[in-house]
């Protein structure tokens, strides 16, 4: 009969052990830029692969042929694969991670690339989401080997470079062209909570098209950002009857509709002729996405048609909107088989953090919903704090805890020992 309490201390002694060498890889991660847009990702994944290789972990580099990855709006995506597989019999289970991340943006006080630490901290653009957990899975899996060595099943590391426009191209692309196919995963995330369900994502690109004119002249044009203020105020009313319809599932409020981009015009003298807007609309999971999409395709004709009654403008004149989707995000929704992985994900974090993380949903969307759309029981969790807020992620000076990401490796290290190691 297996010992589970002193192999849980023996994996908690090697990440002890080993720690100073997780972090200087966490750091070597971090100070490869992955900013998307542009979204050149090759060069990271070349980076791990050169990196893990040092530890026995072939990569399996897997790049999305070029012309889809321009289409899609990035430069380059090199997905990798690290499969360690141990025996016949047992499950396989994937630990995925995301590289890419949204450009620094201004106001940090720390360099953004840096991977500098202060104060038991580690700051840096994707310290906390999600190159984090690079370190976390690699070191956990590299923990279980040297431990428990386990004799049945498989862990596969998934090292993905599509999460911040939708993970079609990452895990998406993976699982599609049948390159992997695991029982269980976890997914990058946070120490204090067990994710097992999330919002969906709705964008969609408004452009109004006006007519320019000289602005000495303004009855010659139409304006097209004066119609877009229709249209957003329009859209940003529909978030007051949002606050009235509320998700069961805890961890996550109600629906939420942001524009987070607007382009148009072309000079101070001159009446704006088109305008693009970008909108965010994040779904709970009880939403219909087709029904939330022509709700605001509703919405957005009959500002327009508004406008031009206000106008006064037919025809030709008057302004007309293209409506376009660019992303959607289908929310994810706790599968059955997902009940080992929470269960032994707040086992070991009691253990080891001194409390049982909850089991909730997140008010954010993330690509682990492409492995439950392939059937693929998930849950998120990883190295990370109490909230997205603290971790400062998508704004300045994103840092990590020390602390938290060592405790999350041996959460995981335990984790993947329990569900590997015959009762």
């Amino acid at each position: 009969m297996t010992d589970t309490s002193a192999i849980h201390a023996q994996l908690d002694a090697w990440v002890d052990q080993h720690f100073d060498e997780q972090v200087r890889f966490l750091q070597q991660l971090v100070r490869v830029p992955t900013d998307t847009p542009p979204g050149n990702n090759a060069p990271h994944a070349e980076r791990t692969a050169e990196l893990i290789q040092a530890w026995g972990f072939d990569a399996e580099k897997h790049p999305v042929p070029q012309r889809e990855v321009q289409d899609y709006g990035m430069k380059s995506i090199t997905n990798l694969i690290v499969r360690r597989p141990y025996g016949a019999g047992g499950k396989t289970i994937a630990l995925n991670a995301h590289g890419d991340v949204v450009p620094p943006g201004e106001g940090w006080a720390h360099e953004p690339y840096g991977a500098e630490i202060e104060d038991g901290k580690m700051y840096g653009r994707a310290t906390a989401v999600s190159k984090s957990d690079f370190s976390t899975f690699t070191f956990a899996v590299r923990a279980l080997e040297a431990v428990a060595r386990p004799t049945q099943g498989a862990v596969e590391l998934h090292f993905t470079y599509d999460e911040e426009f939708g993970g079609l191209l990452g895990p998406g692309w993976l699982l599609k062209n049948g390159l992997t196919r695991p029982d269980l995963m976890i997914a990058a995330g946070f120490s204090y909570e067990v994710v097992t369900a999330h919002n969906g994502c709705l964008q969609m690109e408004v452009t109004v098209q006006g007519r320019m004119a000289h602005a000495a002249v303004p009855d010659t044009g139409v304006d097209a950002l004066q119609a877009a203020v229709f249209i957003m105020n329009a859209l940003y009313a529909e978030n007051s009857a949002y606050q009235k319809i509320t998700s069961k599932v805890a961890g996550i409020k109600h629906p939420y509709l942001n524009i987070g981009r607007i382009e148009g015009g072309t000079n101070t003298n001159v009446i704006p002729g088109k305008v693009v807007l970008k909108l965010d609309r994040r779904m709970i999971p009880e939403e219909k996405p087709a029904q939330v999409e022509a709700r605001l395709r509703k919405v957005i004709e009959g500002a327009t048609r508004q406008f031009n009654r206000w106008r006064g403008v037919k025809g030709a004149a008057a302004v007309r909107t293209d409506i376009r989707r660019i992303l959607l995000a289908n929310a994810m929704t706790p599968l059955p088989g997902n009940a080992p992985l929470v269960e032994a994900i707040q086992r070991n974090a009691q253990a080891v953090f001194g409390h049982k993380p909850p089991a909730v949903g997140t008010p954010l969307y993330t690509d682990v919903r492409l492995y439950g759309e392939h059937g693929i029981p998930g849950v998120i969790y990883g190295a990370g704090p109490r909230t997205v807020l603290e971790s400062h992620a998508k704004r300045n000076d994103e840092r990590v805890d020390l602390q938290d990401l060592r405790r999350a490796t041996q959460v995981v290290a335990r984790t993947l020992a329990d569900l590997l190691t015959p009762a």
